[in-house]
């Protein structure tokens, strides 16, 4: 998270005067830590402070700044202290992990600068890093740790039995434990405010359930919704535990208490990565899980504490622990037969069945994933407090739906089972225990390696500038449309030098490149002679396409590649852009008769540049549409196709579908829609989304949240809608008061469809913070009032 103004305080003032002075610490061992900050001793005749400073370009051009302002300020030997003593004040500042740095002695070499070394000590240690990583086989050895992975869905419930049997089933108290929850509570409660009491009750069941066998400290806690991971050790290893790191994903138009939460660390040197997740729930089929996978495996991100480094992807970890409710069923649908076979204990014959089984085999999903071998009975459906089949009427098919996987070399299984007598849910918790070799250093080995590669770097470096090739310099992306994903490459390949590689910003920018645009990676470090492939990816989404719609930005884009020490490389980076009805105005599409890609752009420019609250429509001769027929269209399939569909707009739809959706509306040839109601209705939730002004108008939306709690004030705030926009916020709050006539088979009520609908048609004006809970609660309370006051009235 970026640090805002309000997160520091100025508590010194150092004037950088002839008395001032900078020099990097040396630590204790002599030799710097992998990835660690760089400690600087800032010296003047009022201070001798000690200062970390985050590893990157920021901290060297920090330090360019710094020697802007005091020239040649360094201090002598006079100004020292006395030998064997050490610097007042000098624990300022100072990291209270591992041994504490050591201060150098600052000296006077004549008229050299004190900062002079800072631009080469960044360049030269970013080249140290990398060989230093790369001969990491050579300075560490594996050591085994335990690890405990469990997962409950707990379906709402609060503890209300012991944990022990599950955390403490071992004789042996693993060294490190990692346990996730799923639906810990599935009320609109949480998902709305992001906050639930069954967090904390949670938490206190677990770390009272650690095994009694060792002492455990928490390492970090994250949730999403119903979804929670809590990650505890050993006390004596937590000082071996660094670079913690969270992530989040939900899933798409953020409906349900579905997603993934992950937490990332470095254990000694080796990465890992723990993912909980409760995938869709879709008994007769496996593409929604699937999907849902995927759909996390690319969103996951961890983000690092420098800002100028990119995010680190679920790919790069050395081991990768997946667990959760994945809900994957058995394909065997005759459950007399599941009971018979249950009943016989044969696990082996009904383990055929198990669809999570076969989409792996067939390499559909978790590829390079492993998954033990399951000897227990399906851990779902039970009924809560016993150990009894839920043979209800509504009971879906017996099933494994908690599984935990693994990936990494250096991880093996221990054991793999249930716990059948934990009964407070209708799931059974799991868990499993695995050996991870993880990586630790030698330090002897360490010193003789790093001695080694400094000795071959100064034979390495010299004066000369380092200079690449590029493969391809320009680059055309040829009828990109709306949400569809376009990808070029190219190769640089390097020199004799050691290179470090950058895009940068343009005079006057502040980003590299357009939003539409992203280059991966955006910058690096290239040995000699190696090389790197570059992926550009347009990719238009709500907040870009209106401007492309319109013509006042086009797919046109100049990228600065900058050579550390070297000289520039520029890319050109054109392309053709497919107008679409998602990111156009309300106002615009009620003049538009024929499919927007018929239209002449001009004419597209037009009608989107027309101003909103002009009144009459001055230049333009035909009488417009009452609503956009591009809503018509969607609403009117939902009418005849889905009024009674059970769950409508609270699961997702098939990603694959919606490119169908997207060109039936923007080019007319299809006259109705292919795919199914809820890709229809989430593809009309993004276009209500992408409205560059919402239904209510942003200049309404303080009104409206302050009218919220009256049905004739907040008509009145209608009333006072663009004639086109008002037409759109009738037409639609029909529509769903037509959905709520068939509540009894679609299960939708008042509260499901303004928590939905509330967000995209009355959203705050841009620039302003996220909604607080109770905003959006009003928010929220606008729409309740149109679906049922109004509807009681008719």
């Amino acid at each position: 998270m970026a640090i805002a103004a309000e997160d520091v305080c100025l508590e010194r003032v150092l004037p950088m005067d002839e008395g001032f002075a900078l020099e990097e610490v040396v630590p204790e061992t002599g030799l710097p830590t992998l990835g660690s900050d760089v400690t600087f001793q800032i010296v003047s005749p009022d201070a001798n402070l000690l200062v970390q400073l985050p590893f990157g370009s920021q901290t060297q051009t920090f330090l360019r700044e710094v020697r802007k302002c005091c020239g040649a300020g360094v201090v002598g030997k006079e100004d020292c202290p006395p030998e064997g003593e050490t610097w007042p004040g000098s624990s300022k500042g100072q990291s209270v992990a591992g041994g504490a740095p050591r201060p150098s002695k600052l000296h006077r070499e004549g008229t050299s600068d004190a900062l002079v070394s800072s631009k080469t000590l960044d360049r030269r240690g970013s080249t140290l890093r990398s060989q230093l990583l790369q001969k990491e086989d050579l300075y560490t050895f594996l050591c085994c740790f335990k690890f405990f992975v469990g997962s409950y869905n707990v379906n709402g419930q609060s503890p209300q039995e012991s944990l022990l049997p599950w955390l403490s089933h071992d004789p042996e108290p693993p060294d490190v434990y990692c346990v996730g929850f799923q639906a810990l509570d599935p009320s609109r409660e949480a998902a709305v405010f992001h906050d639930t009491p069954r967090e904390e009750e949670w938490f206190k069941a677990v770390t009272k359930s650690l095994h009694p066998g060792a002492k455990y400290a928490t390492i970090k806690l994250v949730r999403r919704v119903g979804i929670l991971l809590l990650l505890c050790v050993r006390r004596e290893l937590a000082a071996n535990i660094s670079d913690v790191g969270i992530a989040t994903v939900g899933s798409l138009v953020g409906m349900g208490d579905k997603g993934a939460v992950a937490i990332h660390f470095r254990f000694h040197s080796t990465t890992i990565c723990m993912v909980n997740a409760h995938l869709a729930a879709h008994p007769q089929e496996s593409e929604q899980q699937n999907q849902d996978f995927h759909d996390i495996c690319a969103r996951l991100q961890f983000y690092q504490q420098d800002p100028s480094l990119p995010a680190i992807p679920l790919s790069q970890h050395d081991v990768i622990v997946w667990l959760g409710d994945l809900n994957y069923r058995l394909e065997e649908q005759d459950i007399e037969r599941v009971k018979k076979l249950i009943d016989a204990q044969d696990i082996c014959a009904l383990y055929q069945y198990d669809q999570l089984k076969n989409q792996m085999e067939a390499k559909r999903v978790f590829e390079d994933f492993t998954e033990g071998e399951i000897n227990f009975q399906p851990t779902y459906k039970y009924k809560a407090g016993s150990d009894e089949w839920d043979t209800s009427e509504r009971c879906c098919a017996f099933a494994w739906c908690d599984r935990i996987l693994f990936k990494g070399k250096t991880i093996s299984q221990l054991s793999y089972r249930s716990h059948m007598s934990l009964r407070n849910s209708d799931h059974k918790p799991v868990s499993a225990v695995f050996s991870i070799g993880v990586k630790v250093v030698d330090e002897q080995l360490y010193r003789k390696v790093f001695e080694e590669t400094v000795s071959s770097l100064d034979k390495m470096e010299n004066a000369s500038i380092p200079s690449v090739t590029l493969s391809k310099r320009e680059f055309f992306f040829r009828d990109v449309k709306f949400m569809q994903l376009q990808m070029e490459f190219f190769i640089i390949c390097n020199g004799p030098i050691p290179c470090q590689f950058e895009f940068i910003c343009k005079p006057h920018e502040s980003s590299y490149c357009k939003p539409w645009l992203i280059a991966k990676p955006s910058k690096g470090f290239l040995l000699p002679d190696a090389e790197v492939t570059v992926e550009l990816e347009v990719f238009v989404n709500k907040s870009t396409a209106t401007h492309l719609n319109s013509g006042e930005d086009h797919l046109e884009d100049i990228l600065v590649l900058h050579l550390d020490r070297g000289k520039d490389y520029f890319l050109s980076v054109s392309g053709n852009y497919l107008p679409s009805c998602f990111g156009s105005p309300i106002q615009a599409l009620t003049h538009m008769r024929q499919p927007i890609q018929d239209m002449l752009p001009e004419a597209i420019r037009n009608l989107t540049l027309m101003p909103l609250w002009s009144g009459e429509d001055f230049f333009w001769d035909e009488k417009p549409l009452d609503i956009p027929k591009e809503l018509w269209m969607m609403v009117d399939h939902l009418c005849r196709s889905a009024c009674q569909q059970k769950d409508l707009f609270q699961q997702p739809g098939l990603r694959a579908e919606f490119p169908e959706i997207r060109d039936c509306l923007d080019t007319g040839t299809l006259d109705t829609f292919i795919g199914s109601s809820s890709s229809v209705a989430e593809a009309l939730l993004l276009f209500l989304e992408s409205l560059p002004e919402p239904v209510i108008c942003y200049q309404l939306y303080d009104s409206s949240v302050e009218r919220a709690s009256s049905f004739v004030l907040s008509s009145q705030v209608v009333s006072m809608l663009p004639t086109c926009h008002k037409n759109v916020f009738r037409y639609l709050m029909a529509f769903l008061r037509e959905l709520l006539q068939h509540s009894g088979k679609n299960h939708l009520d008042g509260n499901i469809l303004a928590s939905v609908f509330g967000p995209v048609l009355l959203r705050p004006p841009p620039g302003r913070p996220v909604p607080d809970p109770a905003e959006k609660q009003k928010a929220q309370q606008f729409i309740q009032q149109f679906l049922l006051l109004e509807g009681s009235s008719h």
